[in-house]
């Protein structure tokens, strides 16, 4: 069953693209005709390219990884981090902040320090130091959470990135091409679909359209980490069955009494040692051999 239908898509508005005079010719084979002045995009197409990256998504985040969501257009920043935040995942609204892939150690840092002044805001001398530097610290600390609080959990580049618009986010669809991160996008007509490796031929700029196709991927994401939670509880279930198995097994190993036909219990007679031999026949307490004299020997 196909994730979203061609009448959803047709009341979000997803059809519309950009003018004719503005288009770009790889978007052909996704647009379906030309009306007024601007083409309409084929929305069986966006359908299937739904379905397609929607699994794909599905399988990255059930193997425990993470997706990245860029959306920095004004109409698109609220829409995204309100669907995002249900499923944990780190996301740019704000800014992009160049280098954040390619010089991913130096992101980090940044977020380092952003924890660093918690604690310091957090500790006794925070208040020794004069007004004015509590202040500086405050703006900073604002700013880093502006900018990188929704990648603060992000401790490792992400598997994969989600744009909206990439012809406004052509830095972040650079990086992520030149580390090998699979890129997924909300495509219009003014945009090439041939730099995405799951493009998604619909409206960018409407709000409708946008809030339709994140959901999407959103629920597919929510349906691959509760199939890797599954997967995980059902690892642990088995691993503690085996474990009792495992048990069970060594006690049926241990020695037992043997249980004769009519249930009496048949206890193995403790073996005398040497028993059977002359030399392990054991002599009385207290009484000793007599000393023998060597054979005309003298008497003393």
């Amino acid at each position: 069953m196909a994730r979203t239908t061609f009448e959803e898509l047709l009341d979000a508005g997803s059809h519309f693209g950009h003018l004719k005079r503005k288009w770009n010719p790889n978007m052909a084979p996704y647009i379906f005709m030309e009306r007024n002045g601007i083409h309409i995009i084929d929305l069986y197409k966006t359908v299937a390219k739904i379905d397609e990256a929607a699994s794909a998504l599905k399988q990255i985040t059930k193997s425990g990884k993470k997706v990245l969501f860029v959306a920095t257009k004004k109409q698109a920043k609220e829409i995204v981090a309100e669907h995002v935040k249900t499923v944990a995942m780190p996301y740019v609204t704000e800014r992009w902040p160049g280098g954040m892939l390619t010089n991913f150690a130096t992101i980090r840092k940044a977020v380092r320090k952003m924890s660093s002044i918690d604690r310091l805001m957090t500790s006794p001398s925070y208040t020794n130091i004069s007004k004015r530097e509590r202040l500086q610290i405050a703006r900073e600390r604002a700013k880093l959470e502006k900018n990188l609080g929704s990648i603060a959990d992000l401790s490792r580049l992400p598997a994969a990135i989600f744009v909206v618009d990439i012809s406004k986010e052509h830095i972040a669809i650079a990086e992520a091409r030149k580390l090998n991160i699979p890129t997924f996008a909300i495509v219009d007509t003014n945009s090439d679909p041939n730099i995405v490796d799951f493009p998604i031929p619909a409206n960018d700029d409407a709000s409708k359209s946008i809030s339709l196709i994140i959901g999407k991927m959103v629920q597919a994401i929510e349906e691959g980490l509760m199939e890797r939670k599954i997967d995980r509880d059902k690892r642990a279930e088995d691993d503690r069955e085996e474990g009792a198995g495992s048990r069970n097994y060594d006690l049926d190993d241990e020695d037992e009494d043997e249980v004769s036909a009519t249930g009496e219990r048949l206890r193995a007679k403790p073996a005398v040692a040497g028993e059977g031999g002359e030399e392990g026949r054991r002599s009385k307490p207290g009484t000793r051999k007599p000393l023998g004299r060597k054979p005309g020997g003298p008497r003393k």
